[in-house]
C-alpha cells in the first residue's frame, strides 16, 4: 500500500473511532452526568470555599476598611484563633465528636446483633420483627426527640411535666435534655442503618463456611468472630462512616434536646451562624466538618482495602442454615426483643399520640382530652387562635408540598440514581466509573444545613452565562426545593442503581447487541424490566429519605413552600407540641403506608437499595 493510502487509511479509522465514540449513547450518558455533577455539586462546594474568603458588607469595619467581595482571612482566623474560638469552635467540635463517637459505637451494637439475629439465628416471630426493626428508619430523629420530650422533660426547662413526671417520678435534667439523651435518641435512630448493611452481607454468606468451622470443634463465639465478623467487616465499617457522618451533622435533634441546656454541635452552631447572614463563618464551619467526615472516609477505605462497595460477599450463599439459640436462650432473647421494641419504638409512639389529644401537656386525664389539635375551630386562647391542623390552610399546603415534592423526587431522583448506577456498574475499574462514583458521593460529606444553605446563595440570583440566563433566580421556589433534594440524596439514589444494575449479568445486553439492539432499545426491553425490584426500593429509600427531612430544607423554607417536618418545627418552636405531634404523626403515617403498599406489592427491600 503506497504511503499515501496508509495515511488515508489512518485518518479514516480515526474518524470512524472518533465518530463511534461520540456518537455511541452510553459515552453521551457519561458526558451529560459529567457536567452536570460538575455543576451542581462540584462547582457549589468550590463557591461555599470561595465565600468564607470574602469580605461581607457587615464586616468592613471590623477588618479596618476595604470593600464587600475583597479577599480576607478574617472569617478563618476569628473561628481558628481569637477568644471566640472556644465559644464557637472547639467546644461545638468536641460535643460533635463525643456525640458521633458513642452513637456510632452504640448503633453499630445494637443493629448488628439485631441483624445477626434476624438473618443467621431461629429466632421466631421474625416476619413481625422485620417489620418492627425498619419502624425507625422512617421515623426521623427530630420527632423521635418530640417523643422523648413528652416521656421525660421536667416542670422545670420544659414548661410542662412529661408523662414520667406526670407518675410523680424525678426525672433527672441529663436525662431529659443533653448528651445522654441526644446519644440515646440517635442510637435509637441510627442502629437501623447497620442493620440494613450487616444484614444484607449476611444474607450473602454462604453457612458452609461456619459449619465447617463448628466440624473443626470451634464454639458459636468463635464462629461468630473468626469467621462470620470478618466476613461483614467491610459493612460494619461502612455503617460506622454511616452512622458517624450523620450523627456529626444532625440539627434537629440537637435543636430539641440540646438547645434548652445550651448543649450545641457544629451543626446547630452552623444553622444559628448561617440563619443570622454570617455565612462565611457558618460555611468555615461546613468545611472543617467535610474535612472531619472525608477523613473518617479515608480511613474507613484504608482499613477495608480495595474494596469500595457496601457488599461483603458477590452473588448469592451457596446454602443458610440457621442457628439455633437454644431451649434457655430462644424465649429470652425473644422477649427482650419485645420488650426493646415496645419500650423504644412503640411507647414514644403511643406517647407522641397521647400528647397530640392533651388540650395541656402535663396532664394525663380524661378531662384533658380534646380533638381541637386535630380538627379543632379556630379558639384565641389556644394554639394563637390557628384551628386543628385538618381544618388549617397551613397544614393543607404544607401536606400537599410535601406529597408533591416526596413524589417528584423520588421518580426523578430514582430515574437520575439507576442511571448513575448503570454507568457506575458498567464502568467498574474504568476511569469515568470512578469519576461518577466519586462525585455522586460529595454531597454525602456536606452537612444538610451547609448544602441547603449553599443552594440557597447559588440560586438567589439567575445563573448566566455570558449574559444568557441558564437558570432563573430560583429562591421561595418549589423547583428550588426539588434541586436541592434530588442533589443531596444523590448518593443513596446512586448506591441503590448500582446495587440494582450489578445484579443484571452484562452478558443479557451483549446477546441483545448482537441481535443489533441500539442501546435504548436494550435499556427498555432489558435492563429497566429487570431493575423494577430495585426501583421500587431504590424510590422507597428517597420517599422515606425525603419526606422526613428537617436538616436540609430549613435554611430554604418560605410560608408558600413550606412542609410538614418545617411545620411540625415551627409548632415545636412555637409552643404548640401538641400540634407539632399531630403533623409527626400525620407523616409517619403517610411514610409507613407507602412502603407497606410498596413492600406487599413491589417487593421493595431497603437493605438491598443501600448495598451497593
Amino acid at each position: 500500500m503506497k504511503p499515501q493510502e496508509q495515511t488515508y487509511s489512518k485518518s479514516r479509522r480515526l474518524k470512524n473511532q472518533i465518530k463511534a465514540v461520540v456518537t455511541n449513547p452510553y459515552n453521551i450518558i457519561v458526558l451529560i452526568a459529567v457536567v452536570l455533577l460538575v455543576y451542581l455539586i462540584v462547582l457549589p462546594l468550590l463557591d461555599m470555599i470561595a465565600t468564607t474568603f470574602e469580605l461581607a458588607q457587615r464586616d468592613i469595619r471590623a477588618v479596618g476598611g476595604g470593600e464587600a467581595g475583597d479577599f480576607t482571612l478574617y472569617y478563618w482566623q476569628r473561628l481558628l484563633a481569637s477568644e471566640l474560638s472556644w465559644t464557637m469552635l472547639i467546644k461545638p467540635l468536641i460535643n460533635s465528636l463525643v456525640i458521633g463517637v458513642c452513637v456510632s459505637v452504640c448503633a453499630i451494637l445494637l443493629g448488628s446483633i439485631l441483624a445477626w439475629l434476624m438473618v443467621r439465628s431461629d429466632l421466631p416471630f421474625k416476619k413481625f420483627f422485620s417489620l418492627a426493626v425498619i419502624i425507625p428508619y422512617m421515623i426521623p430523629s427530630w420527632c423521635k426527640s418530640q417523643a422523648w420530650l413528652s416521656m421525660f422533660k421536667t416542670a422545670r426547662l420544659g414548661g410542662a411535666p412529661g408523662f414520667m413526671a406526670s407518675l410523680g417520678l424525678d426525672v433527672p435534667e441529663w436525662l431529659a435534655y443533653g448528651p445522654v439523651a441526644i446519644i440515646i435518641v440517635l442510637t435509637l435512630h441510627y442502629y437501623a442503618y447497620t442493620y440494613l448493611l450487616v444484614s444484607s452481607a449476611l444474607n450473602s454468606i454462604n453457612s458452609e463456611l461456619e459449619e465447617m468451622g463448628e466440624i473443626q470443634g470451634a464454639g458459636k463465639a468463635m464462629i461468630l468472630r473468626k469467621i462470620t465478623l470478618p466476613l461483614v467487616l467491610p459493612a460494619i465499617l461502612s455503617a460506622v462512616i454511616l452512622t458517624f457522618s450523620k450523627a456529626i451533622g444532625t440539627f434537629g435533634t440537637i435543636n430539641y434536646l440540646g438547645s434548652p441546656v445550651q448543649y450545641y454541635t457544629l451543626s446547630s452552631q452552623l444553622y444559628m451562624n448561617i440563619n443570622s447572614r454570617d455565612t462565611q463563618t457558618g460555611f468555615a464551619m461546613a468545611i472543617l466538618m467535610i474535612i472531619i467526615a472525608s477523613i473518617a472516609v479515608f480511613v474507613n477505605q484504608k482499613l477495608i482495602g480495595s474494596r469500595k462497595s457496601y457488599a461483603t460477599i458477590g452473588g448469592k450463599g451457596g446454602r443458610s442454615t440457621l442457628i439455633g439459640l437454644g431451649k434457655v436462650g430462644r424465649p429470652v432473647i425473644t422477649a427482650a426483643l419485645f420488650v426493646f421494641f415496645a419500650v423504644g419504638i412503640i411507647m414514644p409512639i403511643v406517647i407522641l399520640v397521647m400528647e397530640s389529644f392533651m388540650l395541656k401537656e402535663g396532664i394525663y386525664s380524661l378531662d384533658n382530652f380534646t380533638l381541637h389539635y386535630w380538627i379543632g375551630e379556630s379558639n384565641p386562647q389556644i394554639m394563637e387562635g390557628l384551628p386543628g391542623i385538618f381544618k388549617n390552610d397551613e397544614f393543607i399546603n404544607s401536606l400537599f408540598n410535601s406529597l408533591r415534592l416526596t413524589l417528584v423526587n423520588g421518580v426523578f431522583g430514582t430515574i437520575f440514581g439507576q442511571l448513575l448506577g448503570y454507568i457506575t456498574a458498567k464502568g467498574r475499574g474504568r476511569l469515568h466509573g470512578k469519576l461518577v462514583e466519586q462525585l455522586v458521593f460529595i454531597p454525602y460529606l456536606i452537612p444538610s444545613v451547609a448544602f441547603g444553605g449553599i443552594y440557597l446563595s447559588m440560586f438567589s440570583q439567575p445563573q448566566q452565562i455570558f449574559g444568557v440566563t441558564l437558570v432563573p433566580a430560583l429562591y421561595g421556589t418549589f423547583a428550588l426545593l426539588t434541586l436541592v433534594s434530588v442533589v443531596k440524596h444523590l448518593p443513596f439514589a446512586a448506591r441503590a442503581g448500582t446495587s440494582n444494575m450489578l445484579q443484571i449479568s452484562g452478558e443479557l445486553e451483549e446477546a441483545a447487541t448482537i441481535e443489533g439492539a441500539g442501546f435504548f432499545r436494550r435499556f427498555v426491553k432489558i435492563v429497566f424490566p429487570l431493575s423494577k425490584g430495585g426501583f421500587i426500593s431504590g424510590f422507597m429509600l428517597i420517599f422515606v429519605s425525603i419526606m422526613k427531612e428537617l436538616d436540609l430544607i430549613i435554611l430554604i423554607m418560605t410560608p408558600t413552600t413550606s412542609t410538614l417536618p418545617y411545620l411540625a418545627f415551627r409548632y415545636q418552636n412555637g409552643n404548640s407540641p401538641q400540634a407539632s405531634d399531630c403533623v409527626a404523626i400525620v407523616m409517619f403515617s403517610i411514610v409507613f403506608l407507602v412502603y407497606a403498599i410498596a413492600n406487599l406489592s413491589g417487593k421493595a427491600d431497603l437493605a438491598k437499595s443501600m448495598a451497593g
